[in-house]
């Protein structure tokens, strides 16, 4: 029995899963956003998303941030979520490319979060768009989803 258990530790304590290069590659996953936009066929066009990493996140959070106030004074900041959430959206899409100079000129606006809520006006739309693209981040795995995933 001892012998199992020394086994079972010795894949625990192996690193050479977390080495550089070894980790799957982030692959670019289409999803059907909305029903509106279709091809020349009349098919629905799925949007293609592409996880991103670490520090981009942490850039966008901190891009995200707003000040609170107590009266008149600031006291602090918190992440806006609503905002830090579209901006991984945008980040995250690859197709469309909302920060493309050529969408920000049509709905006449610099900001791509407001080129995707014009694009995506129908509240549904948006809404399932944000919350792929968080997925697709990692962001609503839950302890269990992991565990499922290991066991298989």
């Amino acid at each position: 029995m001892t012998n199992q258990n020394e086994n079972v530790e010795e894949v625990a304590m192996d690193l050479s899963f977390f080495m550089p290069g070894v980790a799957k590659a982030v692959e670019v996953e289409e999803w059907p956003i909305s029903k509106r936009f279709v091809d020349k066929k009349g098919k629905v066009i799925p949007f293609k998303f592409k996880a991103i990493t670490t520090e981009r996140i942490d850039e966008l959070e901190k891009e995200s941030m707003k000040p609170v106030y107590q009266g008149k004074k600031k006291v602090g900041e918190t992440v806006d979520t609503a905002r830090f959430y579209a901006k991984v959206a945008i980040e995250s899409t690859i197709y469309p490319n909302f920060k493309a100079a050529e969408l920000r000129k049509a709905y006449k606006t610099e900001d791509p979060v407001e080129v995707a809520k014009q694009v995506l006006h129908i509240g549904g739309e948006y809404a399932n768009w944000v919350a792929k693209a968080v997925e697709i981040n990692g962001f609503d795995d839950t302890p269990e989803d992991l565990e499922e995933a290991a066991k298989n």
